[in-house]
Protein backbone atom coordinates (compact mmCIF):
# COMPACT_ATOMS: atom_id res chain seq x y z
CA UNK A 1 0.00 0.00 0.00
CA UNK A 2 1.18 3.54 -1.03
CA UNK A 3 -0.09 6.67 0.30
CA UNK A 4 0.73 10.50 -0.99
CA UNK A 5 1.61 12.14 2.18
CA UNK A 6 0.26 15.95 1.81
CA UNK A 7 3.66 18.28 2.23
CA UNK A 8 1.12 19.86 5.16
CA UNK A 9 0.97 17.01 6.97
CA UNK A 10 3.29 17.64 9.70
CA UNK A 11 1.24 21.31 10.33
CA UNK A 12 -1.27 22.26 12.61
CA UNK A 13 -4.46 20.06 13.56
CA UNK A 14 -6.31 22.90 14.91
CA UNK A 15 -3.74 24.63 17.18
CA UNK A 16 -0.58 26.38 15.91
CA UNK A 17 2.18 23.82 16.29
CA UNK A 18 0.42 20.79 17.38
CA UNK A 19 0.31 17.84 14.84
CA UNK A 20 -2.74 15.71 15.13
CA UNK A 21 -2.45 12.24 16.57
CA UNK A 22 -4.64 9.14 15.67
CA UNK A 23 -5.26 6.61 18.54
CA UNK A 24 -6.18 2.59 17.77
CA UNK A 25 -8.14 0.52 19.45
CA UNK A 26 -6.36 -2.67 18.94
CA UNK A 27 -9.27 -5.63 19.02
CA UNK A 28 -11.11 -5.09 15.91
CA UNK A 29 -8.67 -2.64 13.70
CA UNK A 30 -4.97 -3.81 14.12
CA UNK A 31 -6.05 -7.16 13.97
CA UNK A 32 -9.02 -9.27 13.40
CA UNK A 33 -8.82 -11.02 17.11
CA UNK A 34 -12.74 -11.20 17.54
CA UNK A 35 -12.84 -15.36 16.01
CA UNK A 36 -9.90 -15.79 18.47
CA UNK A 37 -11.07 -14.08 22.00
CA UNK A 38 -14.89 -15.41 21.36
CA UNK A 39 -13.03 -18.85 20.93
CA UNK A 40 -11.15 -18.79 24.54
CA UNK A 41 -13.60 -16.77 26.26
CA UNK A 42 -16.12 -19.68 25.25
CA UNK A 43 -13.49 -22.09 26.44
CA UNK A 44 -12.85 -20.21 29.89
CA UNK A 45 -16.44 -20.01 30.74
CA UNK A 46 -16.83 -23.83 29.42
CA UNK A 47 -14.87 -25.24 32.18
CA UNK A 48 -17.65 -23.69 35.28
CA UNK A 49 -19.98 -25.03 32.83
CA UNK A 50 -20.70 -21.37 31.53
CA UNK A 51 -21.77 -20.47 28.20
CA UNK A 52 -21.09 -16.93 25.98
CA UNK A 53 -22.83 -16.58 22.93
CA UNK A 54 -21.82 -14.62 19.62
CA UNK A 55 -24.65 -12.19 20.55
CA UNK A 56 -23.32 -11.65 24.12
CA UNK A 57 -19.59 -11.64 22.77
CA UNK A 58 -20.66 -8.24 20.86
CA UNK A 59 -21.93 -6.57 23.51
CA UNK A 60 -18.81 -6.72 25.45
CA UNK A 61 -16.59 -5.21 22.50
CA UNK A 62 -14.29 -2.43 24.41
CA UNK A 63 -15.23 -3.44 28.06
CA UNK A 64 -12.22 -4.82 30.11
CA UNK A 65 -12.11 -8.64 31.06
CA UNK A 66 -12.39 -8.43 34.79
CA UNK A 67 -15.98 -6.68 33.63
CA UNK A 68 -16.99 -9.43 31.32
CA UNK A 69 -15.87 -11.91 34.09
CA UNK A 70 -18.37 -10.34 36.74
CA UNK A 71 -20.92 -10.27 33.93
CA UNK A 72 -20.96 -13.59 32.99
CA UNK A 73 -20.13 -15.73 35.79
CA UNK A 74 -23.03 -13.74 38.17
CA UNK A 75 -21.27 -14.51 41.40
CA UNK A 76 -19.27 -13.28 44.62
CA UNK A 77 -15.63 -13.20 43.33
CA UNK A 78 -12.29 -12.26 44.94
CA UNK A 79 -10.18 -10.06 43.41
CA UNK A 80 -7.62 -13.02 43.07
CA UNK A 81 -9.68 -14.88 41.53
CA UNK A 82 -11.05 -12.72 38.91
CA UNK A 83 -7.24 -11.77 38.40
CA UNK A 84 -6.88 -16.31 37.82
CA UNK A 85 -9.83 -16.42 35.23
CA UNK A 86 -8.91 -13.37 33.64
CA UNK A 87 -5.33 -14.65 32.96
CA UNK A 88 -6.64 -18.17 32.09
CA UNK A 89 -8.12 -16.84 29.37
CA UNK A 90 -6.04 -14.61 27.67
CA UNK A 91 -3.57 -16.99 27.77
CA UNK A 92 -5.79 -19.38 25.82
CA UNK A 93 -6.17 -16.39 23.45
CA UNK A 94 -2.24 -15.94 22.91
CA UNK A 95 -1.72 -19.67 22.26
CA UNK A 96 -5.17 -19.78 19.49
CA UNK A 97 -3.14 -16.38 17.48
CA UNK A 98 0.37 -17.72 18.45
CA UNK A 99 0.62 -19.40 15.15
CA UNK A 100 -1.61 -17.40 12.67
CA UNK A 101 -1.74 -13.93 13.94
CA UNK A 102 -4.64 -12.03 12.26
CA UNK A 103 -3.04 -8.81 11.38
CA UNK A 104 -5.77 -6.76 9.61
CA UNK A 105 -4.66 -5.58 6.27
CA UNK A 106 -3.17 -2.65 6.22
CA UNK A 107 -2.45 -2.10 9.68
CA UNK A 108 0.92 -1.86 9.78
CA UNK A 109 0.91 0.82 6.75
CA UNK A 110 -1.16 2.52 7.97
CA UNK A 111 1.42 3.24 11.42
CA UNK A 112 4.20 4.01 9.13
CA UNK A 113 2.68 6.42 6.80
CA UNK A 114 0.98 8.03 9.88
CA UNK A 115 4.62 7.68 11.32
CA UNK A 116 6.18 9.22 8.17
CA UNK A 117 3.76 12.19 7.94
CA UNK A 118 4.30 13.55 11.36
CA UNK A 119 1.45 12.63 12.75
CA UNK A 120 1.36 10.83 16.32
CA UNK A 121 0.10 7.39 16.74
CA UNK A 122 -0.69 5.84 19.76
CA UNK A 123 -2.56 2.70 20.95
CA UNK A 124 -5.99 2.49 23.51
CA UNK A 125 -7.10 -0.53 24.61
CA UNK A 126 -8.64 -2.79 27.24
CA UNK A 127 -6.59 -5.46 26.14
CA UNK A 128 -4.05 -6.85 28.66
CA UNK A 129 -0.55 -5.68 28.70
CA UNK A 130 0.35 -9.07 27.14
CA UNK A 131 -1.71 -9.27 24.55
CA UNK A 132 -0.87 -5.43 23.46
CA UNK A 133 2.79 -6.49 23.61
CA UNK A 134 2.30 -9.49 21.65
CA UNK A 135 0.48 -7.53 19.03
CA UNK A 136 3.21 -4.44 18.67
CA UNK A 137 5.70 -7.66 18.46
CA UNK A 138 3.97 -9.19 15.59
CA UNK A 139 3.31 -6.13 13.93
CA UNK A 140 6.62 -4.94 14.66
CA UNK A 141 5.61 -1.04 15.10
CA UNK A 142 6.89 -0.12 18.49
CA UNK A 143 9.73 2.45 16.57
CA UNK A 144 6.02 4.35 15.66
CA UNK A 145 3.98 4.28 18.66
CA UNK A 146 3.99 7.11 20.63
CA UNK A 147 2.00 6.40 23.33
CA UNK A 148 0.07 3.17 24.36
CA UNK A 149 -2.43 2.11 27.24
CA UNK A 150 -3.58 -1.00 27.68
CA UNK A 151 -6.30 -2.47 29.94
CA UNK A 152 -4.26 -2.91 33.11
CA UNK A 153 -3.82 0.69 33.15
CA UNK A 154 -7.11 1.76 33.34
CA UNK A 155 -10.57 1.61 35.59
CA UNK A 156 -13.20 2.43 33.61
CA UNK A 157 -13.79 -0.04 30.52
CA UNK A 158 -15.35 1.59 27.54
CA UNK A 159 -17.59 3.55 26.64
CA UNK A 160 -15.76 5.55 29.44
CA UNK A 161 -13.31 7.79 27.51
CA UNK A 162 -10.36 7.06 30.11
CA UNK A 163 -8.41 4.69 27.99
CA UNK A 164 -8.28 7.47 25.06
CA UNK A 165 -7.77 10.78 27.35
CA UNK A 166 -4.62 8.53 28.84
CA UNK A 167 -3.30 7.66 25.29
CA UNK A 168 -3.52 11.57 24.60
CA UNK A 169 -2.49 12.74 27.98
CA UNK A 170 1.05 10.57 27.14
CA UNK A 171 1.33 12.19 23.71
CA UNK A 172 0.88 16.07 25.05
CA UNK A 173 -2.18 16.60 23.19
CA UNK A 174 -5.71 17.48 23.67
CA UNK A 175 -8.80 15.50 22.97
CA UNK A 176 -9.51 17.89 19.79
CA UNK A 177 -6.17 16.98 18.11
CA UNK A 178 -6.92 12.99 18.19
CA UNK A 179 -8.88 10.79 16.43
CA UNK A 180 -9.55 7.53 17.47
CA UNK A 181 -10.27 4.86 15.19
CA UNK A 182 -12.75 2.25 16.60
CA UNK A 183 -14.83 -1.25 15.64
CA UNK A 184 -17.10 -0.85 18.41
CA UNK A 185 -19.92 0.70 19.56
CA UNK A 186 -18.98 1.41 22.92
CA UNK A 187 -15.31 2.91 21.60
CA UNK A 188 -17.13 5.19 19.61
CA UNK A 189 -18.98 6.23 22.60
CA UNK A 190 -15.68 6.65 24.41
CA UNK A 191 -14.32 8.76 21.44
CA UNK A 192 -17.17 11.18 21.56
CA UNK A 193 -17.17 11.40 25.26
CA UNK A 194 -13.45 12.07 24.82
CA UNK A 195 -14.13 15.25 22.97
CA UNK A 196 -12.03 13.39 19.81
CA UNK A 197 -13.39 12.83 15.74
CA UNK A 198 -13.75 9.03 14.97
CA UNK A 199 -13.53 7.19 12.26
CA UNK A 200 -15.74 3.92 12.96
CA UNK A 201 -14.49 0.71 11.29
CA UNK A 202 -17.24 -1.48 10.51
CA UNK A 203 -16.76 -4.85 11.14
CA UNK A 204 -18.57 -8.13 11.02
CA UNK A 205 -20.91 -8.74 13.90
CA UNK A 206 -21.69 -4.60 14.31
CA UNK A 207 -24.74 -2.92 12.32
CA UNK A 208 -24.54 0.47 10.88
CA UNK A 209 -26.49 1.90 13.98
CA UNK A 210 -23.12 1.15 16.20
CA UNK A 211 -21.72 3.99 14.57
CA UNK A 212 -24.09 6.98 14.46
CA UNK A 213 -21.83 8.43 16.20
CA UNK A 214 -18.72 8.05 14.14
CA UNK A 215 -17.44 11.75 11.88
CA UNK A 216 -16.90 8.71 9.65
CA UNK A 217 -17.16 5.64 8.88
CA UNK A 218 -14.72 2.64 6.63
CA UNK A 219 -14.81 -0.84 5.98
CA UNK A 220 -11.14 -1.37 5.05
CA UNK A 221 -7.68 0.82 6.63
CA UNK A 222 -6.84 1.28 3.06
CA UNK A 223 -9.65 4.01 3.25
CA UNK A 224 -6.99 6.04 5.50
CA UNK A 225 -4.47 8.17 4.36
CA UNK A 226 -2.61 10.53 6.45
CA UNK A 227 -4.47 13.30 4.48
CA UNK A 228 -7.93 11.39 5.78
CA UNK A 229 -7.01 12.96 9.45
CA UNK A 230 -5.88 16.38 8.69
CA UNK A 231 -9.55 16.64 6.73
CA UNK A 232 -11.66 15.15 9.71
CA UNK A 233 -9.81 17.64 12.31
CA UNK A 234 -9.96 20.92 9.34
CA UNK A 235 -14.00 19.94 9.53
CA UNK A 236 -14.65 20.46 13.18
Amino acid sequence: MTFDVPKHARGDAGRIGVSPAVIFDMDGVLIDSSPAHLKSWQATAARDGLTITQEQFNDFCGVTSRDIIRAVWKRDMSDEEVRALDDAKEETYRRIVQDRFPIMPGAVELIRALHEAGIGVAIGSAGSLENVSQTIDRLAVAPYLDAVVHGGEILRGKPDPEVFLLAAKRMNRMPRDCVVVEDAKGGVAAAKAAGMTCIGFKSAGHTDADYVRADRVILSLAEIEPRTILELLDCR
